[in-house]
């Protein structure tokens, strides 16, 4: 009896789209994506990559041999001031994070410019500026990798 449950639950399942978190299969167009960009290094290109990968795309080095062209028309990073204190200095940031892209494959749009963004904020103490800048870049960096997944979300349902 109890196997019976088990395996009705397992189609029921199955058979509804489930799958676990970050293992959501890409379709076959992804399988040798090309990322277009004019920065390798930013926190979310890095965190694109790693993710095509984990899914087990096999991104390309050359838009040639890929079976699609992923563009990142845009990647930027910006901070503004929240508050101040009663003295006229910075006590917290605002950090924002966007990206715009689109998805091509054999000249035909997949989807199309689309931007995502992602917004935090933090203190600032001027005693201990380099904690301060250290915070900053985690930040970002998780706001990159946030921005990432939802990329990813997107071209799984292709």
């Amino acid at each position: 009896m109890l196997a019976a449950l088990t395996i009705a639950a397992t189609t029921l399942l199955a058979g509804c789209g489930f799958h676990l978190e970050g293992r959501t299969p890409l379709p076959a167009v992804m399988s040798h994506p090309y990322i277009q960009t004019q920065d390798e290094q930013s926190d979310f290109v890095q965190s694109l990559r790693r993710d095509l990968l984990i899914r087990g795309a096999h991104p390309v080095a050359d838009a040639a041999h890929a079976s699609a062209v992923i563009r990142i028309l845009q990647d930027h990073v910006a901070s503004r001031v929240l508050s101040v204190s009663a003295t006229n200095r910075p006590t917290e940031y605002e950090v924002s994070y966007s990206v715009r892209f689109s998805v091509s494959a054999g000249g035909k749009q997949l989807v199309r410019p689309q931007t995502l963004s992602a917004l935090r904020s933090y203190t600032f103490n001027e005693s201990l500026l380099l904690a301060d800048q250290h915070e900053k870049t985690i930040l970002e960096g998780a706001m990159g990798r946030e921005l990432a997944d939802n990329v990813m979300r997107r071209l799984a349902s292709l």
